[in-house]
């Protein structure tokens, strides 16, 4: 949805380059902004790491990580050779032999832009911001990119902050969160800002509540060790769930410009009521998967994936019910949730707008669904308005809930660019509305720090739900004590 610029000439240096998310996103993501004629001719894309790595090594596993993705399909051979011909390998040990900052140094042009990507463990950004600086290689030109999660909590992302600060302005970082580079995300501000007859409605006295959820069937996988130290709460709702539901609640701001936008998602997140205390048990499900089915195939628990602790507390899933203290929003829970080993992949904005003041139509109060609107982030971008609807056919008056779609695969003949490729390419055009100010991510942790000390400070553990299930009855609880239900729970079956 930014405005993008043409393609400069730009040296993207990717450290961790040669890791699990370069291999998955990055570079996948680069090769499909070339084909489509986003990469400048003379941009280039030079991965460190500390693997040793000639540029035919680097190029042969890229090779194989373009190809075995799921949106290139078919690597076109012309666009693929090309793009290949742009990568080159430096080895960097950092905080080690520093003759490899040198060999960077060299790469490196001294007139073009420079974008330097942090595919690493945010407690090292600071140790590379610092060998950079040294090497002479940040100029006013420069940006850098930091990936999530930004610190354990509000004091170490602190010290992340403060350390990438130390060289980089703030004007010249970029805290990527890939959710908000999702097509129906960025259309959740057109939706509610460019369309007249929406916004008057937008608000406490027409809307009962929202939910916001990010659901997965997989498990943790190779991220066991991580997961341990980090939990649900740090890994998707501190950035994630979070940012939607700034997106979701925001103040109109004055124009579509990147401090305008990021001021109103940050007043929500200095508006959220805290979570502390006896509120945190009473508002606050944690959840661990157990063994159990998913999509007809038998998975294990969380304690039994390899990797990580045997007596490990750490939370898969996550419910919330949080309040926001204005105007716009007084009185209107905003039910968030997420978890790992769930029945169905669903990442959703669900508002559920309240009856009619009074009904003329027996029973239609009851019907599941009605007055909802559904924002899809996957699988299946698009949005979904339920309405009543009069059933066909001469007799009594019977009414039921009819959705109004739009697909926008069906609807767009052009392909939607993927999360990563979008922000890559505001990166590269310098634009870093979608990306998160300091200011934003510290005051989430304000939010999420007493959350997790006071589920620290418990004696309980984590409570359990099989694997393929719609999570701990916690959750259910969670929302059914108003009388309200999970979306999913009231569709048919």
């Amino acid at each position: 949805m930014s405005q993008q610029s043409a393609p400069r000439p730009t040296d993207l240096v990717v450290f961790g380059g040669t890791g699990d998310l370069s291999m998955r996103k990055l570079l996948p993501s680069l090769y499909l902004l070339d084909r489509d004629g986003h990469l400048d001719g003379e941009t280039r894309v030079v991965a460190v790491s500390r693997d040793g790595l000639s540029d035919a090594d680097l190029r042969d596993k890229a090779a194989a990580a373009v190809r075995g993705h799921h949106a290139v399909q078919v690597a076109e051979p012309d666009v693929l050779a090309r793009f290949l011909g742009r990568l080159s390998h430096v080895t960097v040990d950092v905080g080690g032999d520093p003759s490899g900052w040198s060999d960077l140094a060299d790469i490196l042009g001294s007139d073009r832009d420079r974008v330097f990507y942090l595919a690493v463990p945010p407690m090292i950004s600071g140790a590379i911001c610092r060998g950079l600086a040294d090497a002479g290689l940040v100029t006013p030109r420069s940006r850098v990119v930091m990936e999530k999660p930004l610190g354990r909590d509000l004091a170490s992302s602190q010290e992340v902050n403060d350390a990438v600060g130390a060289v980089f302005d703030e004007s010249q970082t970029y805290r990527i969160d890939h959710y908000l580079g999702k097509e129906t995300v960025q259309n959740l501000l057109v939706l509610r800002f460019a369309n007249v007859f929406l916004e008057p409605l937008w608000n406490s006295r027409w809307i009962d509540h929202v939910q916001i959820t990010a659901a997965e069937t997989v498990g943790v996988g190779g991220r066991r060790g991580y997961y341990d130290t980090s939990g649900a709460m740090r890994d998707m709702v501190q950035n994630h769930l979070l940012q939607l539901l700034c997106l979701t609640a925001m103040e109109p701001p004055a124009s579509y410009d990147r401090e305008a936008v990021r001021d109103e998602k940050l007043k929500v997140l200095q508006s959220l009521r805290p979570l502390t205390g006896e509120r945190v048990a009473e508002d606050a499900v944690r959840g661990q998967y157990v063994a159990g089915t998913v999509q007809g195939a038998e998975v294990p628990g969380y304690l039994d994936e390899p990797g990580g602790s045997a007596t490990s507390t750490a939370e898969t899933f996550v419910a919330l019910r949080a309040e926001i203290a204005n105007w716009r929003w007084a009185g209107v829970p905003f039910y968030l949730r997420t978890g790992k080993r769930l029945a169905h992949n669903r990442s959703e904005i669900v508002i559920r707008f309240r009856e009619v003041p009074h009904t003329i139509f027996p029973g239609t109060n009851t019907l599941p669904g009605a007055g909802s609107l559904v924002i899809r982030l996957q699988p299946d971008e698009g949005i979904h308005l339920t309405m009543l609807a009069k059933t066909p056919g001469a007799g009594a008056l019977r009414l039921r809930p009819v959705p109004l779609e739009l697909s926008f695969a069906n609807t767009f003949a052009t392909r939607s660019p993927e999360a990563y490729e979008r922000l890559l390419m505001d990166v590269l055009a310098g634009d870093s509305t979608l990306f998160m100010r300091r200011d934003e991510v510290e005051a989430a942790w304000r939010w999420v720090d007493p959350i997790i000390e006071a589920w620290n400070g418990q004696s309980t553990t984590p409570e359990t739900y099989p694997a393929g299930s719609a999570g701990p009855a916690g959750a259910h609880r969670l929302i059914g004590r108003t009388g309200r239900t999970w979306y999913e729970e009231e569709q048919p079956r």
